[in-house]
């Protein structure tokens, strides 16, 4: 018998309406503290995501020698940072728990250190690919092992000294990007990461706020090795523009809605939601746009729209990835067919993206069809209360909320507390705004 705290019950509002306070964006935040972590002297970081992946990167770090302090009544995360050569050998195996960003970016850092280190982390991150992070690390001249003839985790990572190479990704992955830029701030030489789609800036932004020497172009970004220590960056962290993606696809499709969401983060390199749901005929305004940590940060206003169906390629996919799972209950809204191809980087998340986002939304009676890269949604058709099941993925609960917000009937997802690896607060806030 599942717990009541694992089960969500939803029924469709009469309205949807009111602010939005976001998270802290969870890119952001694990970049912030690690890179804050690898500089010298302390510095404070405002509005961190709550997200249990960032809690898992400040658990590995404090195994590391890392130390953090959050000062009684301040809303701060104090990170004391110890420079590139004060992180200590680990004295058990540090576990990222669910987060990919975790593994692979602690992985570039920990390429180049001079100890042993293994890191490993659930079920669902020890079934995601690694072979793509190992290969270029050790072309650098780091030594990876990995379950799986080195394509799973756990990974053992020995320390070694490094080389900077000229390397093009095989997929987008900022992931992976950012692990190699690491990498290379210890690396003797230019490491250059050549990408074949523009995936998301934010390490590339810290790092120069910090001082590091890096250069960057449109698909071009190098690093040099570190002449100084980083210095330490007091950020306030901007709200996580893909925990909007949910009131965004709400707002749009519920037939009364009124949101605002406040603080968002708008780089150019995640606001494939703001255009897609734009292109399908949204009604989404963004206002009061200014900087904040080298980030841009705006409004967001949204209402009830009348969606048409579109289609969505493989160049748009690096900046909507983690979004597709809702702009797919979107499409189920929108007045014709949406077809969304070059995404067969979804299969290898938190769950098959493309199979059980087709799967859990088929039981809410959408008409969608799996494509091996993608899938194509029929829209037009009432969405009807079901059961239907998260399959352990934060993204995929999230989004079948969404799907129940315009459901006829009731609509129960099993396993829903999974929201909170990436939002914690989703749920309450999914109260405050329905008004039944």
């Amino acid at each position: 018998m599942a717990r009541e705290t694992e089960l969500r019950r939803i029924a469709s509002p009469k309205q949807l309406a009111g602010d939005v306070v976001l998270p802290g964006d969870k890119s952001i935040s694990h970049r912030a503290i690690i890179l804050n972590s690898l500089a010298s002297g302390r510095s404070k970081i405002s509005n961190l995501s709550p997200a249990k992946d960032c809690q898992s990167t400040i658990r590995c770090l404090k195994a590391l020698g890392v130390q953090f302090t959050r000062p009684r009544g301040e809303p701060l995360l104090h990170v004391h940072g110890i420079g590139a050569k004060g992180l200590k050998e680990p004295t058990n195996v540090l576990n990222a728990g669910n987060s990919g960003t975790t593994m692979r970016l602690l992985a570039g850092v920990l390429a180049a250190q001079p100890f042993l280190s293994v890191l490993t982390g659930d079920s669902s991150l020890r079934s995601r690919p690694m072979k793509r992070l190992i290969e270029p690390l050790r072309l650098m001249g780091a030594e990876l092992y990995g379950r799986n003839n080195d394509s799973l985790a756990p990974i053992v990572v020995r320390g070694r000294k490094l080389q900077g190479i000229r390397y093009q990704l095989p997929v987008p992955s900022a992931q992976i990007k950012s692990a190699i830029l690491l990498a290379g701030l210890f690396a003797n030489g230019t490491t250059t990461v050549e990408q074949t789609e523009i995936s998301r800036d934010h390490t590339e932004r810290l790092l120069a706020e910090m001082g590091a020497e890096l250069e960057s172009s449109e698909k071009l970004i190098s690093v040099s090795p570190l002449k100084a220590p980083l210095a330490p960056l007091d950020i306030n962290i901007p709200g996580d523009i893909s925990s909007a993606a949910y009131w965004l696809v709400a707002g749009a499709i519920h037939p009364d809605a009124r949101l605002k969401i406040i603080n968002c983060g708008v780089n150019t390199t995640r606001t494939g939601i703001i255009d897609t749901l734009r292109d399908m005929g949204a009604k989404l305004r963004i206002e009061n746009q200014r900087l904040e940590g080298n980030e841009p940060v705006a409004d967001l206003y949204i209402e009830s729209s009348q969606l048409h169906g579109i289609e969505i390629g493989e160049k748009m996919i690096p900046r909507i990835i983690d979004e597709i799972p809702v702009l797919a209950v979107a499409a189920c809204a929108a007045k014709g067919d949406t077809v969304i191809r070059g995404a067969g980087e979804l299969r290898v998340k938190e769950s098959d993206r493309i199979s059980t986002t087709v799967k859990e939304l088929s039981h809410l009676g959408a008409r969608i069809e799996e494509l091996p890269d993608g899938m194509v949604i029929h829209g037009g058709s009432r969405l009807v209360g079901n059961e239907a099941k998260s399959h352990a993925d934060h993204r995929l609960a999230m989004s079948l909320a969404i799907a129940a917000l315009v459901a006829r009937g009731k609509t129960v997802i099993r396993n829903a507390q999974v929201a909170e690896i990436s939002y914690p607060d989703f749920w309450q806030q999914l109260d405050k705004l329905a008004k039944y």
